[in-house]
Protein backbone atom coordinates (compact mmCIF):
# COMPACT_ATOMS: atom_id res chain seq x y z
CA UNK A 1 0.00 0.00 0.00
CA UNK A 2 0.93 2.99 -0.83
CA UNK A 3 1.07 5.83 1.87
CA UNK A 4 1.43 9.67 0.20
CA UNK A 5 4.15 8.09 -1.79
CA UNK A 6 5.54 5.56 0.62
CA UNK A 7 5.40 2.12 0.55
CA UNK A 8 4.06 0.39 3.78
CA UNK A 9 3.70 -3.29 4.03
CA UNK A 10 0.62 -5.12 5.55
CA UNK A 11 1.69 -8.87 6.51
CA UNK A 12 -1.01 -10.67 7.87
CA UNK A 13 -1.32 -14.56 9.08
CA UNK A 14 -4.79 -16.49 8.57
CA UNK A 15 -5.43 -19.93 9.91
CA UNK A 16 -6.55 -22.30 7.60
CA UNK A 17 -10.28 -21.58 8.12
CA UNK A 18 -9.71 -17.80 7.53
CA UNK A 19 -9.30 -16.43 10.87
CA UNK A 20 -6.68 -14.06 11.60
CA UNK A 21 -3.77 -14.77 13.85
CA UNK A 22 -1.65 -11.59 13.33
CA UNK A 23 -0.93 -8.86 11.28
CA UNK A 24 1.61 -6.25 11.28
CA UNK A 25 2.65 -3.01 9.40
CA UNK A 26 6.37 -2.39 8.66
CA UNK A 27 7.76 0.63 6.34
CA UNK A 28 10.30 -2.16 4.87
CA UNK A 29 9.96 -6.33 3.63
CA UNK A 30 13.21 -7.05 5.00
CA UNK A 31 14.55 -10.26 6.71
CA UNK A 32 14.11 -8.11 10.24
CA UNK A 33 10.28 -7.23 9.34
CA UNK A 34 9.85 -10.75 8.41
CA UNK A 35 11.44 -12.18 12.31
CA UNK A 36 9.18 -9.35 13.96
CA UNK A 37 6.01 -10.82 11.94
CA UNK A 38 6.70 -14.65 12.62
CA UNK A 39 7.55 -13.83 16.24
CA UNK A 40 4.04 -11.47 16.72
CA UNK A 41 2.44 -14.04 14.89
CA UNK A 42 4.30 -17.67 16.65
CA UNK A 43 3.75 -15.82 20.49
CA UNK A 44 0.48 -14.89 19.84
CA UNK A 45 -1.41 -16.78 22.91
CA UNK A 46 -4.04 -18.64 20.97
CA UNK A 47 -1.65 -20.07 18.41
CA UNK A 48 0.32 -23.13 18.05
CA UNK A 49 3.30 -23.90 16.00
CA UNK A 50 2.16 -24.47 12.73
CA UNK A 51 3.14 -27.41 10.52
CA UNK A 52 3.26 -25.45 7.34
CA UNK A 53 3.67 -21.91 6.76
CA UNK A 54 2.75 -21.06 3.25
CA UNK A 55 3.99 -17.32 2.28
CA UNK A 56 4.89 -15.47 -0.87
CA UNK A 57 8.05 -15.51 -3.00
CA UNK A 58 9.84 -13.01 -1.12
CA UNK A 59 13.41 -13.29 -0.46
CA UNK A 60 13.09 -11.92 3.38
CA UNK A 61 10.97 -15.31 4.01
CA UNK A 62 13.56 -18.19 3.76
CA UNK A 63 16.37 -16.15 5.84
CA UNK A 64 13.92 -15.24 8.54
CA UNK A 65 12.54 -18.64 8.95
CA UNK A 66 16.51 -20.25 8.76
CA UNK A 67 17.04 -17.45 12.16
CA UNK A 68 14.06 -18.66 13.81
CA UNK A 69 14.62 -21.90 13.13
CA UNK A 70 18.17 -21.99 14.31
CA UNK A 71 17.47 -19.41 17.82
CA UNK A 72 14.87 -21.75 18.29
CA UNK A 73 11.86 -19.85 18.29
CA UNK A 74 10.42 -21.76 15.59
CA UNK A 75 10.28 -25.93 15.29
CA UNK A 76 12.42 -27.37 13.18
CA UNK A 77 9.49 -29.60 11.61
CA UNK A 78 7.88 -26.87 10.55
CA UNK A 79 7.98 -26.31 6.25
CA UNK A 80 8.41 -23.55 4.86
CA UNK A 81 6.41 -23.07 1.56
CA UNK A 82 6.89 -20.55 -1.31
CA UNK A 83 3.82 -19.91 -3.32
CA UNK A 84 2.69 -17.41 -5.63
CA UNK A 85 -1.34 -18.95 -5.61
CA UNK A 86 -1.26 -20.41 -2.55
CA UNK A 87 -2.05 -17.28 -0.17
CA UNK A 88 -4.98 -16.55 -1.65
CA UNK A 89 -6.49 -16.86 1.74
CA UNK A 90 -4.61 -14.20 2.72
CA UNK A 91 -5.17 -11.73 -0.42
CA UNK A 92 -8.89 -12.23 -0.11
CA UNK A 93 -8.48 -11.03 3.38
CA UNK A 94 -6.59 -8.01 2.01
CA UNK A 95 -9.00 -7.02 -0.49
CA UNK A 96 -11.62 -5.44 2.21
CA UNK A 97 -8.78 -3.08 3.25
CA UNK A 98 -7.70 -2.36 -0.34
CA UNK A 99 -11.30 -1.10 -0.62
CA UNK A 100 -11.33 0.96 2.33
CA UNK A 101 -7.78 2.64 1.88
CA UNK A 102 -8.00 3.29 -2.29
CA UNK A 103 -10.58 5.89 -1.78
CA UNK A 104 -9.12 7.78 1.12
CA UNK A 105 -6.04 8.38 -1.58
CA UNK A 106 -4.21 6.34 1.57
CA UNK A 107 -2.33 8.18 4.52
CA UNK A 108 -0.08 11.46 5.42
CA UNK A 109 1.81 9.12 7.33
CA UNK A 110 2.81 5.94 8.51
CA UNK A 111 1.52 6.63 12.00
CA UNK A 112 -1.75 7.48 10.78
CA UNK A 113 -1.34 4.51 8.40
CA UNK A 114 -0.65 2.57 11.57
CA UNK A 115 -3.43 3.68 13.47
CA UNK A 116 -5.67 3.78 10.68
CA UNK A 117 -4.99 0.13 9.65
CA UNK A 118 -5.26 -1.71 13.65
CA UNK A 119 -8.58 0.17 13.93
CA UNK A 120 -9.66 -1.63 10.65
CA UNK A 121 -8.27 -4.81 11.36
CA UNK A 122 -10.11 -4.69 14.70
CA UNK A 123 -13.30 -4.21 13.57
CA UNK A 124 -12.78 -6.74 10.59
CA UNK A 125 -12.16 -9.49 13.07
CA UNK A 126 -14.95 -8.22 15.34
CA UNK A 127 -17.05 -8.96 11.82
CA UNK A 128 -15.71 -12.43 11.08
CA UNK A 129 -16.61 -13.60 14.33
CA UNK A 130 -13.26 -13.63 16.63
CA UNK A 131 -14.11 -11.89 19.54
CA UNK A 132 -15.51 -13.90 22.56
CA UNK A 133 -18.71 -12.63 23.64
CA UNK A 134 -19.86 -11.56 19.87
CA UNK A 135 -21.25 -13.56 17.39
CA UNK A 136 -20.50 -13.77 13.61
CA UNK A 137 -23.22 -12.02 11.43
CA UNK A 138 -24.83 -10.45 14.71
CA UNK A 139 -24.64 -6.54 14.00
CA UNK A 140 -26.79 -5.69 17.15
CA UNK A 141 -24.69 -7.16 19.67
CA UNK A 142 -21.25 -6.01 17.43
CA UNK A 143 -22.69 -2.57 17.40
CA UNK A 144 -23.23 -3.32 21.73
CA UNK A 145 -20.06 -4.57 22.06
CA UNK A 146 -18.38 -1.43 19.50
CA UNK A 147 -20.18 1.33 21.94
CA UNK A 148 -19.12 -0.05 25.05
CA UNK A 149 -15.73 -0.23 24.21
CA UNK A 150 -15.62 3.62 23.27
CA UNK A 151 -18.13 4.29 25.79
CA UNK A 152 -20.40 5.67 23.49
CA UNK A 153 -24.11 5.51 23.26
CA UNK A 154 -25.45 3.91 20.31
Amino acid sequence: MKVKGVWVYLSRAVDSQGNTIAFLLSAFRDTQAAKRFFAKALGASHTMTPRVSTVDKNAAYPKAVKDLKAAGDLATSCELRQSKYLTNLVEQDHRFIKRLVKPGMGFWSFETAWRTLQGYEAIHMIRKGQMQGVKKGNSPSQATFIAELFGVAI
